[in-house]
């Protein structure tokens, strides 16, 4: 059955009128007829016999309930559901209200293979606080990560290091199912790079996030909704994937549904081997010390290409079950686990130059392994009172834990050198342990309060430790002994607990909606060094207590018998970057023997303030999202260089990159989203965003104010080919950007991708090429009062996959649960 749920009740509503006679009503309840399970969203239509015109229609509730009031007369009643046979009731004369009992739908099993369980278009929705982004058939990720469909959703770029912005700002909170989770690091999206980007179902693009969100993140939120089948009996699907370079998955989502519980399932198995480039050309400066005396660098320029082959093997899997206590209420758990295991192995060639000739190179060879094993466990209680499905209390738990071991080995070696007999390179070890674990407590409860308005409160702690054990060995290049350095090696204990309280109030007062809220949140931080290493003590407890106001407006422009849809929104928030646990710590971790990454524990939050201004439009085929805003931020983060003065035993100077707190952070935005599907083998998406950030503030006497205009833009394009094959394009464009020490070139990447339904539409086959020009490359120079240095990084080169996706037993099913989800908040539509 081709039809679809919202095209039906689009039809019910502009065709429905009423007589201005007796009204009465027509009840009822739908359910599966071999199970006896409520089905959710049914829809009633109601004809006139006279002219088949409909008159009016609804949609059944959570528990398959339907009532709807007509004038007296007689009618024909159909009732619907996508995958199931139509309960059709043919003149039907109604004087008085009547109750049409139990009506049990069968599945039509004819119309099975022709039923998608991913939906066709990527369409947008707009919430009071969010934009709802239902990820369709997106082919350029097919086979690819989480990460992978992310960068094709608006507002959200992943640059090649896999690091997520949303509207140009890195500081967003990343959420699986409206939770902080372990599914998405700790702290960091690096795992996103690891999941299945068929798992999505969904992104929420949060930018003025409601009371109900924890307050971290001063760019905003993405909420990443994974797939979930609730259709009845056991059905799934299984992902196969090869490319090249080296990329082989194969994904499973298993689900086995009954009437009294659920279980879900999805796992997955990934190698891939990718090359990653880098090529650096680094100009030294003369410079003076404290006292004005001359400092001349031993080498005038260095160029060094470094050449890295990856190797990523990673299993992930997350099962869990849903029970069904009783009507009202019901129980899930969960348990998610990964495990990585990562081996690199780097060449860097390094040729050192004095007066335009080269004087020395060197060959350095690095080899980097981790294993990181996580899990997580989590436990969701629902309970709803009466027969509103939005009046209930919601209780959660999580627990996840962490661990991360790894090696780093580098040998380093002259090829040549005009030295006469140069100090040998020292072979070097790196140990790093890290140990993290994480508590989740959280209880919502929502009273509705009349029909359109709704009061929520609730409560939410998160408490987490993470431990590091660095460890630096060296070589004693007189007697080849390799000794720990304990000047640079450390142990770092460091906790950050968040206790928050919440309350909102929503209602819609006929176009106009609002939902104001206030949060409360306590942040302790919490830091300490083993001083039996160092020698030195350190060892701070912070406190923060902060309120966080939101206030987000809609205003609905259409009229109630319009085609188009047209509304306007107004949010603002107040929001907070905590300094994570590698940003405090003290003691310096190397990237390399010449650069070194060192936290600064004096690092204070940041707080920021947005507004944002909203409008939608949305034809039949045309869709039409914008915005504007502007956020404030105070003692925002920024990553400076230094040079220590201290050298490497050939002569290289030893840069510093510590973060620290900057006065200000302004930014001023716009951006312009365009969705046109003409016809049914042709669509077309784009989007646009503007921006301009401004910093001021300075360190140890350097000024590193900076002023930056930059923007982003995406184009793709999906056009059904004879024979059914479809081809999509997407092409992103990233321009150019400034900060206190870099300028960066703009970035442009395009993907291609051909796909085709086989077997009766049970299986899919498709092929993508991702960066096709191989053009993703990260161009950049930094320039300080001691050199000059291009950078040209590309971390992924480009990418050929070919995939199979084979589905069992599947059907679209609308019976969603929105407190899986996250999406509690009131959903009033624009």
């Amino acid at each position: 059955m081709k039809l679809h749920f919202f095209s039906t009740l689009l039809l019910i509503f502009t065709f429905s009128f009423s007589f201005a006679q007796k009204e009465v009503k027509i009840e009822g309840t739908v359910i599966e007829e071999d199970t006896n399970i409520p089905l959710e969203y049914a829809t009633v239509v109601v004809k006139t016999k006279a002219d088949n015109k409909i008159i009016s229609g609804g949609i059944t509730d959570t528990k398959g309930k339907f009532k709807l009031e007509v004038p007296a007369g007689t009618y024909l009643i159909s009732v619907e559901y996508i995958s199931y046979k139509t309960k059709n009731f043919p003149e039907q004369t109604i004087s008085e209200n009547i109750n049409l009992g139990t009506i049990s739908l069968a599945l039509d099993v004819s119309t099975l293979n022709e039923v998608m369980v991913v939906a066709e278009r990527t369409t947008v929705e707009i919430k009071l606080d969010k934009k709802v982004y239902n990820i369709g058939k997106d082919l350029t990720t097919a086979g690819g990560t989480v990460s992978d469909a992310l960068n094709n959703v608006p507002s959200v770029t992943v640059d090649v290091e896999g690091a997520i912005s949303l509207r140009g700002n890195e500081n967003v909170r990343i959420l699986i199912n409206g939770k902080p989770s372990a599914m998405a690091g700790f702290g960091d999206g690096n795992i996103l790079s690891q999941l299945p980007a068929e798992a999505i179902e969904r992104v929420e693009v949060i930018t003025s996030p409601s009371a109900r969100y924890d307050a971290e993140g001063t760019a905003g939120i993405l909420n990443i909704i994974l797939r979930q089948k609730e259709t009845i009996g056991f059905n799934g699907s299984v992902t196969l994937t090869a490319g090249n370079p080296d990329n082989l998955g194969v994904s499973a989502a298993l689900n086995y549904r009954k009437e009294k519980y659920n279980l879900f399932s999805n796992f997955g198995w990934r190698y891939n081997d990718s090359p990653r480039n880098t090529y650096t050309d680094v100009d030294y400066f003369d410079t003076t010390d404290d006292n004005g005396q001359l400092l001349t660098p031993t080498y005038r320029r260095i160029i060094e290409t470094k050449k890295v082959k990856r190797l990523n093997r990673n299993y992930n899997a997350n099962i869990g079950m849903e029970y069904f206590l009783n009507e009202s209420s019901s129980l899930t758990g969960s348990l998610f686990y990964n495990f990585g295991n990562d081996a690199d192995t780097s060449i860097n060639s390094s040729e050192r130059f004095n007066d335009g000739t080269i004087v020395e190179e060197t060959y350095r060879r690095e080899k980097e392994t981790e294993k990181d094993n996580r899990f997580q466990i989590a436990l969701n209680y629902v309970k709803r009172f009466g027969d509103d499905s939005d009046h209930k209390l919601t209780a959660d738990f999580q627990f996840e834990k962490d661990n991360e071991d790894g090696l780093t080995y580098l040998d380093e070696n002259y090829i040549f050198t005009d030295q006469t007999a140069p100090d040998p390179f020292q072979i070097e070890q790196e140990f790093t342990y890290e140990d993290q674990k994480e508590y989740l407590f959280q209880a919502d409860y929502v009273l509705p309060l009349g029909k359109d308005s709704r009061f929520e409160a609730g409560y939410r702690g998160n408490f987490k430790n993470s431990n590091t054990d660095y460890q630096l060995d060296q070589e004693d290049t007189e007697t080849g002994i390799i000794e720990i350095n304990e000047e640079i090696s450390n142990i770092f204990d460091y906790t950050e607990n968040v206790n928050a309280l919440y309350t909102q109030y929503g209602s819609k007062l006929g176009k106009f909606s609002f939902l104001l809220g206030l949060r409360l949140e306590n942040t302790q931080l919490k830091g300490k060094t083993d001083s039996e290493i160092t020698g030195d003590e350190l060892d701070f407890d912070k406190n923060y207590l902060g309120m966080f106001p939101t206030v987000n407006l809609i205003y609905n422009l259409s009229s109630a018998d319009s085609d188009v849809e047209e509304s306007i929104t107004l949010g603002y928030n107040r929001r907070i970057n905590r300094p994570r646990g590698w940003y405090i710590n003290p003691f310096p971790s190397r990237s390399s023997r010449t650069n070194i990454f060192q936290g600064n524990p004096n690092l204070d939050p940041a707080f920021s303030s947005t507004f944002d201004l909203g409008y939608l439009k949305r034809w039949e085929k045309f869709t039409l999202t914008s915005s504007i805003y502007y956020q404030h931020e105070t003692d925002s983060f920024e990553r400076v260089q230094e040079n220590t003065g201290q050298q490497t035993t050939d002569g290289i100077d030893i840069i510093r990159t510590i973060p620290i707190n900057l006065s200000t952070n302004k930014r001023t935005g716009a951006e312009l989203g365009l969705m046109y599907n003409p016809e049914k083998w042709l669509r077309l998406n784009s989007s646009i965003n503007f921006f301009q950030f401004e910093t001021d503030g300075e360190f140890n006497g350097v000024d590193y104010g900076a002023k930056n205009t930059s923007w982003f833009a995406r184009f793709s394009s999906k056009v059904t080919l004879p024979l059914a094959i479809d081809w999509q394009t997407s092409a992103f464009y990233r321009g150019a950007r400034q900060d206190a020490q870099s300028d960066t070139e703009g970035i442009f990447s395009l993907d291609l991708a051909f796909s085709k339904e086989i077997l009766n539409k049970k299986a899919t086959i498709s092929v993508n090429v991702r960066d096709l020009l191989n053009s993703r490359k990260y161009k950049s120079v930094t320039t300080t009062d001691f050199y000059s240095r291009y950078s040209e990084f590309q971390w992924r080169q480009r990418q050929v996959n070919v995939s199979f996706i084979y589905r069992f037993n599947q059907q679209l099913n609308k019976r969603e649960r929105a407190e899986r989800t996250g999406g509690d908040d009131m959903d009033f539509e624009g």
